[in-house]
């Protein structure tokens, strides 16, 4: 694997990311953690896409300063941990006094510690082009070294502060939330591990010894898994949230399926043909609830209060709550009122009709789509066949 593409990976994945919430904060412009965490995201990307060698390289040759990229990748993973901490304040904490000042006292001093990259850099004296061990290189030299350990210093604060804070709140929550605290813990965890093998690489050379390996290898790897894990970590709540969504909308699709088919004879034919499988569940869900709704209105003239009230005791002495003899009542009075209308039983009169009530919630909907394939009301009904009907609407 070339060292291009070991960093086009996990810059790959940032990216996707980053642009999943983009996506979201479109919609919502305004929200406050959205944007931290399209910063944060942001940020990562950068950190990858302008720490590979080849791009190194490029930066050097145009602005004309050997390793002037050096300080510009610090500092974009300066900004990564300034702004990584910032986000968890906000997704802790919420929009509030006390975050705003947080928020400026983190950025004032990760902003400091920006500049004064900036001057070290300047200060020192690093002739001789390094794209991937400049760490330890210039382990020795006057001002480089101090600018190293200072991004690496701020680096490690971010690291244990995100690792603290994460494992703290973790403990205090459960579901994807508790998941997601703990995958941007672990990716701190090896955040900090980056810093110890990098801050071990530099010491040995203070001594003599070359671990050199230790940064350009050992470190980025663990970089890369910390970084990706990190940037999945704070996408786990969007993501479980939607895949929740998006379960609860099919479940609750295939539960009206008793109940849409048994109404389907009653769907009016201008209704639109049912949507394809590829369409949205949440449309195809919308137009079933719609279709049942015309198909009962379209049967309203054929529910016979008789057997509305006839199943609802039954049900009531069966030992059923009031709630659930009323679903069974309105099931029995649906297959009854279509059994009717197969038959061509005239419409009952306004006074004598059933309201199926179990139909005015989607909740009641799906209950009502679940009782009428289980009850025994229902099939005791489809036994006897339509109901006499003792009065019927004289209306045509």
């Amino acid at each position: 694997m070339t060292a291009g593409i070991a960093y086009a990976i996990p810059a790959g994945v940032l990216l996707i990311a980053t642009l999943i919430k983009l996506a979201a904060l479109i919609r919502n412009p305004r929200d406050v953690f959205l944007r931290s965490i399209c910063a944060v995201l942001a940020v990562a990307f950068l950190v990858f896409a302008t720490a590979s060698p080849p791009v190194l390289r490029v930066i050097n040759d145009l602005s004309g300063i050997p390793n002037v990229a050096a300080p510009l990748v610090y500092c974009v993973l300066t900004a990564f941990s300034g702004s990584s901490i910032v986000l968890l304040i906000h997704w802790r904490d919420g929009d509030t006094d006390t975050t705003r000042r947080s928020t400026r006292l983190c950025l004032g001093a990760y902003g400091a510690v920006v500049i004064a990259l900036w001057v070290l850099f300047l200060l020192g004296d690093a002739p001789v082009e390094r794209l991937r061990d400049l760490d330890t290189y210039y382990a020795s030299t006057p001002f480089i070294r101090e600018m190293i350990l200072l991004y690496l210093l701020a680096h490690t604060v971010a690291a244990v502060t995100m690792t603290l804070l994460c494992w703290r709140w973790s403990r205090q929550v459960r579901g994807a939330l508790r998941a997601s605290l703990l995958t941007v813990a672990a990716g701190s965890v090896l955040a900090f591990g980056y810093d110890i093998l990098k801050v071990t690489a530099i010491v040995a050379r203070w001594t003599g010894t070359n671990l050199d390996r230790l940064s350009t290898d050992a470190a980025f790897a663990i970089a890369a898994v910390s970084a990706v894990l990190t940037g999945l970590g704070f996408l786990i709540p969007t993501v479980s949230q939607g895949a929740m969504s998006r379960w609860r909308t099919g479940r609750d699709y295939q539960a009206l399926r008793p109940l849409w088919t048994e109404l389907r004879p009653e769907i009016p034919p201008t209704s639109a043909a049912p949507l394809p499988w590829w369409s949205s569940t949440d449309l195809r869900l919308l137009q079933r609830e719609r279709d049942i709704h015309d198909a009962l209105l379209r049967l309203a003239p054929h529910c016979d209060r008789a057997t509305g009230q006839q199943a609802y005791q039954t049900a009531l002495e069966a030992g059923r709550s009031p709630a659930a003899s009323c679903l069974e009542a309105d099931a029995a009075v649906i297959t009854a009122a279509i059994l009717a209308k197969t038959h061509t039983a005239p419409p009952i009169a306004p006074p004598d009709r059933w309201t199926v009530k179990s139909a005015d919630t989607d909740v009641g909907l799906i209950r009502l789509s679940l009782v009428l394939r289980h009850s025994p009301l229902v099939a005791q009904a489809q036994q006897k066949g339509p109901p006499p009907h003792r009065i019927t609407d004289p209306s045509p």
